[in-house]
């Protein structure tokens, strides 16, 4: 039960070990399928993979964004970015060797 005087309960712990772990998580699976789908549309058209990349990102992103603000699905968000991040400059490093 709260004090008398307490207006709210004081905020919860953030639990950044299981957060952390669900980011990275995250950021490996989503790093894959991009890696993946950028790869093999890359061996079909090069301008292709770049503009199917933008789309799918630019679709997924407004909804996950919103998101972000939610205790449990922001690890997932921020891992997605990461991973979407991730996949890109492994394309790019992939593409200039």
């Amino acid at each position: 039960m709260l004090p008398p005087h307490a207006s709210h309960p004081p905020p919860a712990a953030t639990p950044w070990f299981t957060g952390l772990l669900v980011a990275g998580f995250a950021a490996a699976v989503v790093a894959v399928a991009v890696i993946a789908f950028g790869s093999q549309l890359a061996r079909i058209n090069a301008v292709l993979a770049v503009f199917l990349e933008l789309v799918v990102v630019a679709g997924v992103a407004p909804s996950a964004w919103r998101l972000r603000r939610t205790p449990v699905w922001r690890w997932l968000v921020y891992g997605a970015a990461a991973g979407v991040l991730a996949g890109w400059i492994a394309l790019l490093v992939g593409a200039a060797a």
